[in-house]
């Protein structure tokens, strides 16, 4: 599919607007688009935009094949960059997803297999007047700031679930509450945040890379591509985000390390119960087993009429005084 964004102007040159438009099979590709959107792309569509922009359109095999050298490289007048941003469908899995962006001085074409939320909040943005730049560096400019903000926007809702989380790990709770089921679903939330925040991390990465070879490119005069400024703040977003991730990071380990070991206080406390109640009842297993011999010879109170009762005052008196033992030491 093929959706193509060009600058119309509804009457007024000071409140140009970008219509978008997905292109049917038997269109024309617009040559005045500033940008082409290519999403799942045929092998057919990818040769329409090559001949009119006159690039190379890489395939899937080759977006996911890419050595280092080809992820960022410069051919003809056009700049050739493949990023990793960060994508969530909905009720799915985070994923990153690989994206490929060619810039021209004509205009940005974008080929990708998956649908971040990044590029549907930039594609409102551009409905609205005065969105953004009319170069396709601005655009392009634009767009990546709509993946960074989408990034904060993650790291922003992971945040408040930590915090949620911290508040539910540390409170004081009824030991009826103090369930390992609880403690388990804790871990598992846990393992997910984690799983996004180092999806929106290598995400930035990523982006980090992209963003100091435009400026680079900017910085040595390329016609078209001069926006050092926009580039260097958004490489500075992207670093303030990453920050965020790392200290996100640290509080998920340190909260697993604390939710594991609430587990093996529970843990311990259940055996604790079991090794109290096997040393109360030792000395009664003593007294019992005694009697259970029954060597009526030596043994006196076989023929007395209040032995029974004399053993089971026995045993109760003994579980008692190991019982008191325990707690006057603070064992219990």
């Amino acid at each position: 599919m093929i959706i193509t964004h060009r600058i119309r102007y509804n009457g007024s040159e000071s409140k140009p607007l970008f219509e978008r438009h997905v292109l049917e099979l038997n269109e024309s590709l617009p040559d005045d688009s500033v940008w082409f959107d290519l999403f799942e792309p045929t092998g057919a569509e990818d040769h329409r935009v090559e001949e009119v922009l006159h690039i190379s359109i890489p395939t899937r095999a080759e977006m996911k094949d890419l050595d280092p050298s080809g992820i960022l490289y410069k051919e003809g007048e056009a700049l050739y960059m493949t990023a990793r941003v960060f994508c969530q469908p909905e009720g799915g899995n985070a994923t990153l997803a690989d994206v490929s962006f060619i810039l021209t001085q004509k205009a940005l074409v974008t080929v990708r297999y998956d649908d971040p939320k990044a590029f549907q909040m930039f594609a409102t943005r551009l409905a609205r007047p005065n969105a953004c730049g009319h170069a396709a560096a601005a655009v392009l400019d634009g767009l990546l700031d709509s993946v960074i903000d989408r990034s904060g926007e993650v790291l922003r809702q992971v945040g408040d679930k930590i915090e949620a989380l911290s508040h539910s790990v540390f409170s004081k709770r009824d030991k009826s509450n103090m369930i390992s089921n609880s403690l388990n679903d804790t871990i598992r939330e846990l393992g997910s945040m984690g799983d996004l925040i180092s999806h929106v991390r290598e995400s930035m990465v990523s982006l980090e890379r992209m963003l100091l070879f435009l400026g680079v490119q900017a910085k040595i005069g390329l016609d078209g591509f001069n926006l050092a400024a926009e580039w260097e703040a958004d490489a500075k977003d992207v670093r303030a985000i990453e920050d965020h991730a790392s200290f996100l990071a640290g509080k998920v380990q340190f909260l697993l390390d604390a939710t594991l070991g609430l587990v093996s206080l529970e843990q311990n406390n259940a055996v604790k119960i079991f090794s109290v109640m096997a040393v109360i009842f030792m000395p009664p297993t003593l007294i019992s087993s005694i009697y259970g011999m029954n060597f009526k010879k030596w043994m006196p109170e076989l023929e007395w009429e209040y032995g029974y009762p004399y053993s089971l005052m026995m045993m109760v008196l003994s579980a008692v005084v190991t019982y008191s033992f325990l707690k006057w030491k603070r064992w219990l």
